[in-house]
């Protein structure tokens, strides 16, 4: 279902970002990311003087973790091959500082600590972010009932409460975990 009709607009930015998370022959896991940035007017970049022409790609970025079964980071990579700077291509060694950080709990946190702002490219860092839940959602897909059964430390089920899906009082919940549903209260 497509959202609703928009007003009247016209397009001032595109940006897309591709992911997609491969099981390699050595038992690790690639998880890739493409992100793509354009305008369709020919855009002007602070203290050059040529702007970036209509179309041309402004940010044309690309990042690899590979990770192991347990989600621990054991490389990354990233290629730089359009930016509004020279500079910026010298950004892409900063995510090294990922290298032996798990994806879990307190990624999102894990990464903005270490690499936000002059720290690192933001667009890079960015990226790491929503490749995390690509590689649980492509190796989590490999094994359904395994990550179903996973549970925390407090012996609760990974997924509960992780998610509006996941909330104590959804039917999902319900069904997949009954023993830990909880009826929302009604209205008096």
């Amino acid at each position: 279902m497509p959202l609703s009709p928009a007003a009247a607009r016209h397009e001032i930015h595109h940006r897309v970002i591709d992911m997609k998370a491969y099981a390699r022959d050595d038992g690790m896991y690639d998880v890739e990311a493409h992100l793509v940035d354009r305008k369709p007017f020919d855009a002007v970049i602070f203290g050059l003087s040529r702007p970036v022409p209509a179309g041309q790609p402004r940010h044309d970025l690309w990042v690899r973790l590979t990770v192991d079964d347990r989600f621990f980071v054991r490389d990354i990579e990233a290629v730089s091959d359009a930016t509004p700077y020279a500079v910026c291509k010298e950004a892409t060694s900063t995510l090294s500082k990922m290298v032996g950080v798990q994806i879990a709990a307190g990624w999102s946190a894990k990464v903005k600590e270490r690499l936000r702002g002059s720290a690192s490219c933001t667009h890079l860092m960015e990226m790491l972010i929503p490749l995390a839940t690509t590689a649980i959602q492509g190796i989590g897909g490999l094994n359904p009932e395994k990550k179903r059964a996973a549970l925390r430390p407090d012996g609760l089920p990974y997924k509960l409460e992780s998610c509006y899906a996941y909330g104590r009082s959804s039917d999902v919940v319900k069904m997949l975990w009954p023993q830990h549903f909880l009826a929302k209260p009604t209205a008096d």
